[in-house]
C-alpha cells in the first residue's frame, strides 16, 4: 500500500516541485488549490499527510485545520508557511496542527522531512 499525501496549496509552481519531488518516492499523490477544495477532499478520502499551506483562497490552511479536527480526522497535518512567529505556531498548534515547515523550503528537505514523519506515524 503506498502512502497517500494530500498536497494543499494554492501556488501552482509549488505544488509541481513539490509533486515531482514526492514522485520519486511512489507516493500516491492529491492535490488541491485552495482551502475549500481541501476540505472537501479530506472529508472525502483517507489521507496518510496532508500537507496544508496557511494563505489559501476558500479557506485558510488554519480553517481548514480546524474543520477536519472538529470532524474527528486525525490524519497528521504539516502547515507549510512563511508566517513562522511564536503566535503563528500557537494558533497552528490550537487549530490542530502537528508539524510546521517555514517557507522557503527546497523540495529535497520537505521530502526529508515527510520521511521522518512517516517513520514516527508507522501505516
Amino acid at each position: 500500500m503506498n502512502t497517500k499525501i494530500l498536497i494543499a496549496d494554492d501556488e501552482d509552481v509549488l505544488r509541481m516541485l513539490i509533486t515531482e519531488t514526492l514522485e520519486i518516492e511512489d507516493y500516491e499523490l492529491d492535490e488541491a488549490q485552495d482551502g475549500l477544495e481541501a476540505y472537501e477532499k479530506i472529508m472525502k478520502h483517507e489521507y496518510d499527510l496532508i500537507l496544508l499551506d496557511l494563505m489559501m483562497p476558500g479557506k485558510t490552511g488554519l480553517e481548514v485545520c480546524q474543520l477536519v479536527r472538529a470532524a474527528g480526522k486525525t490524519t497528521p497535518i504539516v502547515m507549510l508557511t512563511a508566517k513562522t512567529q511564536a503566535e503563528d505556531r500557537e494558533n497552528a498548534v490550537k487549530a490542530g496542527v502537528n508539524y510546521f515547515f517555514a517557507k522557503p523550503f527546497s523540495p529535497m528537505q520537505l521530502l526529508g522531512f515527510i520521511q521522518e514523519i512517516l517513520e514516527e506515524n508507522p501505516l
